[in-house]
């Protein structure tokens, strides 16, 4: 087989993307939908790696640290919104709390 190709690293970046999108939308439980969330934002940091490196230009790889980045702190916060909704709501699932009530 030949040498790795633009397309290979598009492809797979879609096809993560895709696994993150049905994640999101097919899970009921908080922890699978951050989950599904990390997919989709290492699916675009696998893209703009690809681009950076076949393009010659590093500004894909920049923009994939702060996608890192921002990714970390996203976790986070959502970690603590889920663990806050646990502790008041006894449950995780999507569907058992669907309001933000001070």
């Amino acid at each position: 087989m030949g040498p790795l190709t633009l397309a290979h690293f598009l492809v797979l970046g879609a096809l993560l993307f895709s696994i993150g999108v049905l994640t999101v939308t097919l899970r009921r439980n908080a922890i699978g939908v951050l989950m599904g969330i990390e997919l989709m934002l290492n699916a675009c940091n696998i893209n703009l790696v690809a681009f950076s490196r076949f393009t010659g230009n590093i500004d894909g790889a920049v923009y994939a640290v702060f996608v890192v980045m921002l990714a970390a702190a996203e976790a986070a916060v959502a970690l603590a919104i889920v663990l806050h909704v646990f502790h008041h709501a006894a449950s995780i699932s999507t569907d058992d709390y669907t309001e933000m009530k001070g």
